[in-house]
């Protein structure tokens, strides 16, 4: 018999808990996004009835074409993708959430058309910890000036920190990438006197690491959907 989506859901969820208590932490601190970018809207429905409702999308044609499709059945989606600045106007009007904000443009952008709709989109800074050129984000060492500068827009809610940890089977080199991050978030917070309390930071293959090193949201996409399939 095929393991279904609910299963792996709730595989997941057991090991995000142990890992959770095994870093002396509370499980329900860490949420999970399953990733749903090349997957039909099929399997995201079979993951809603397993009690999920924010799904994480790449690109944002994907994510308005499926929220189209399932936008009054309360699932949502949050970008975990590079966004270009001119894509702002529909992220800032049909996702639930961005994970992935790296420039202050994209920001101008967003607040200015948040502000119109009269709504705050909940973000998370994206950061470089690998230090991979071909990875997007803020290099760890700008992260407490761009903090800063973010203050400015009101109409963003910005609530913590996203990095995607080098593709390694050394656990030493990914588990970096997790510190790195869990610093960066200390020093913005020593700098604005709090906040920033989410760690967006593992996936498929380093969850359990990350939610000891501190995640607050792991981001799972084969794991639980299996292969991609990529027209």
């Amino acid at each position: 018999m095929a393991v279904s989506i609910a299963d792996n859901l709730a595989r997941i969820r057991a090991e995000v808990d142990d890992a959770a208590r095994a870093a002396g932490r509370d499980p329900s601190s860490v949420r999970i996004i399953p990733v749903s970018k090349y997957h039909p809207v099929s399997q995201i429905r079979e993951a809603h009835a397993a009690g999920y409702a924010l799904f994480g999308e790449n690109r944002v044609q994907e994510m308005v074409a499926k929220h189209a499709e399932v936008a009054d059945e309360g699932i949502g989606f949050a970008i975990i993708g590079n966004v270009q600045s001119n894509k702002a106007k529909p992220v800032a009007e049909l996702a639930a959430e961005l994970q992935s904000l790296d420039s202050l443009s994209l920001a101008r952008n967003l607040d200015r058309r948040c502000a119109a709709l009269g709504r705050r989109l909940p973000v998370l800074v994206q950061v470089n910890t690998s230090g991979e050129p071909q990875k997007s984000g803020i290099a760890p060492e700008a992260a407490v000036d761009f903090a800063r500068q973010l203050q400015q827009f009101e109409a963003l809610d910005v609530r913590g920190l996203m990095t995607m940890a080098v593709f390694s089977d050394d656990e030493a080199e990914v588990a970096a990438c997790f510190t790195r991050l869990t610093d960066a978030q200390a020093r913005i917070r020593d700098a604005l006197g709090g906040g920033y309390d989410e760690l967006s930071m593992g996936m498929s293959g380093d969850f359990t690491l990350a939610v000891a090193h501190g995640s607050t949201c792991v981001r799972i996409g084969t794991a639980i959907f299996g292969p991609r399939v990529v027209a």
